[in-house]
């Protein structure tokens, strides 16, 4: 099972290389050449987009993402616990419904044949991409939520408040 969330956690990771290689690259030729990458903008956007997607599959996961700790903070281990339970199940009803949502958008664009501007390749692959890294988000809430259920010591608690050795 962890080998499978560090696999999702590293595709997230090699989505944020390739923005910011297109970024770069597209200034680069931009500043110094006076020209750009075709499709460049498309390229950007759709891998942006993906890369969002992959990021909530990681952040969810591992409970990094932006939280409200205030009531969580006040109270005791028990209610902590059915806090992080309940939020948890939430989060997988809200992404499980987006997953819906978005592979009727990657069908739409299939079935609409939308290309991109300058070459013309299709776009419904980076949707399909997109949606690939939010089903994986509802694959390891999934996780998450049965780990907090059943295996509460196999979720590190707030790994980002670990002292450093």
């Amino acid at each position: 099972m962890d080998r499978l969330i560090d696999g999702i956690e590293m595709l997230a990771a090699v989505f944020v290389g390739l923005v910011a290689t297109d970024i770069f690259l597209s200034v680069l030729l931009r500043r110094f050449f006076d020209t750009s990458i075709p499709d460049g903008y498309d390229f950007g956007r759709f891998l942006l987009g993906i890369l969002i997607f992959w990021g909530i599959a990681a952040t969810s996961y591992r409970g990094t993402h932006i939280t409200v700790d205030l009531v969580w903070a006040a109270a005791g281990p028990r209610l902590k616990r059915y806090i992080d339970i309940f939020a948890t199940l939430v989060l997988l009803l809200v992404v499980s419904v987006q997953t819906t949502m978005l592979f009727d958008k990657v069908g739409l664009t299939y079935q609409d044949n939308v290309l991109t501007y300058d070459l013309n390749l299709p776009t419904w692959p980076f949707f399909a991409v997109a949606w690939l890294g939010d089903v994986s988000a509802v694959v390891l809430i999934a996780i998450r939520t049965w780990r907090l259920i059943f295996h509460p010591e196999q979720i590190e608690d707030r790994p980002e408040r670990k002292p450093v050795e």
